[in-house]
Formats: C-alpha cells, structure tokens, sequence
C-alpha cells in the first residue's frame, strides 16, 4: 500500500472511530448484532478504499450475517462519514471479517485451563509431600519415645 504517513494514521483512526460510531447509533438492519466490534480501519493513501476490519462475537452464521448487513449499508455508512468527516473523497467501504478477538479470547481460556491443571497438579503435589514429611515427623517422633523407653 506504500508508507504510512502521520495523516494516513490520522485518517485511518478517525475512520475506524466514525464508523463505529455509525454501526453502534445510525444502523437499524436486524442483521447487524449487537455485539459488533470495528476493530480497525485502513484507508488507501488516495483515499479512494478503505478496509473496515469488523469482528462479531457470536457463531460464524452471526458474522457472516453482519457483514452482509454492513455490505448493503455501505452506503448509507459513507455518506454519514462523508457529513460527519471533512476528507477530499470519502472512501469506498469494503468490510472484511476480523476473527483475532475470538483467537486471543480462545487463547486466553487455553492459558487460564494449563494454569488452572498446573496449580491443581501443585496442590496434588504439595499435599502428597507434606503427607511424607508428617509420617517422618511421626517416625522420628516413635523413634525418640522409644530412646526414651530404653533410658529408663
């Protein structure tokens, strides 16, 4: 796409945040679920296209119902950009399924499920050891009352 330029980075953040905006407020398609989630937007240097990434939390059939709900309302989304940003060209929108929110939550259950097996492996462990350490305490301790025995 070429460099990113300060103003690039300007449009690209103002962009994804108008849009958001937009989709939360102005959209009434009952294809659209509420659980919605622009997660990033890049517009070409000429401003003629931009990429609006959109992750939906929900099953794949849900997503692929909003993207096509936001493909259809493509155009009442940019000219609601195009009034609420002053842009020499308000871009063509083109939305694209973004799936890393479920990717890192799926991950996140992933590390939360080792640690959770880790700690209950530890206590497993833990609990064993101080089992073997309390039957040496006893041993020692019938050791000595049977020294003290042979003392007396």
């Amino acid at each position: 796409m070429g460099k990113k330029t300060i103003k690039n980075i300007r449009i690209n953040s103002e962009v994804h945040r108008e849009i958001a905006d937009i989709i939360r407020a102005d959209i009434k398609d009952p294809r659209i679920k509420p659980m919605t989630i622009v997660t990033g937007a890049e517009v070409t240097n000429d401003l003629k296209y931009c990429k609006v990434y959109i992750s939906v939390l929900g099953n794949e059939d849900e997503a692929r119902e909003t993207i096509e709900g936001l493909k259809s309302a493509a155009g009442f989304i940019r000219s609601l950009l195009a009034s609420k940003l002053n842009l020499r060209n308000t871009p063509e929108l083109r939305f694209v399924p973004d799936n890393s929110l479920e990717y890192g939550m799926k991950i996140s259950r992933l590390i939360d499920e080792v640690v959770n097996k880790d700690m209950e492996v530890s206590d497993n462990t833990d609990t064993s050891t101080n089992a073997a350490d309390i039957n040496i305490l006893e041993d020692e301790t019938e050791i000595g009352r049977d020294e003290d025995k042979t003392e007396e």
